[in-house]
């Protein structure tokens, strides 16, 4: 059975703000999300077997995700890449504040965060 990387309390008390019924789902979502981006390497080798440093990076990149995900679901969701309505458009995808790598649309400054653990590296581990 898979453990996300923070428990709901962990995420209440840190002042999240998705709905008690939903942490969970979202939560989840948040921790396969840090699997894609560090190659599956926690999974493969534990995550109490990561440093402290790691371990606390981890749980707030998780957190952050999920507060991320949870108050731009609506965008995140659209499968429409930009749109425009007189005159006025929006693009998504890479831009200042959000970057999508590997499938995983994600805030420049919490992969900047999670890149800290060392667990990014694209190259063999």
């Amino acid at each position: 059975m898979y453990t996300p990387y923070l428990t709901a309390e962990e995420y209440i008390a840190l002042g999240g703000t998705v709905s008690s019924s939903e942490i969970v789902r979202y939560i989840s979502t948040a921790s396969r999300h840090i699997d894609s981006l560090t190659f599956n390497r926690i999974v493969k080798q534990g995550f109490d077997n990561l440093s402290v440093f790691q371990q606390e990076i981890i749980k707030k990149v998780c957190f952050d995700i999920t507060e991320f995900e949870y108050e731009n679901a609506e965008a995140l969701q659209s499968t429409l890449s930009g749109y425009s309505v007189n005159g006025v458009s929006m693009q998504f995808g890479n831009g200042i504040n959000v970057s999508n790598i590997g499938g995983v649309t994600i805030r420049n400054d919490t992969y900047a965060l999670l890149l800290q653990t060392g667990l990014c590296y694209r190259g063999l581990s």
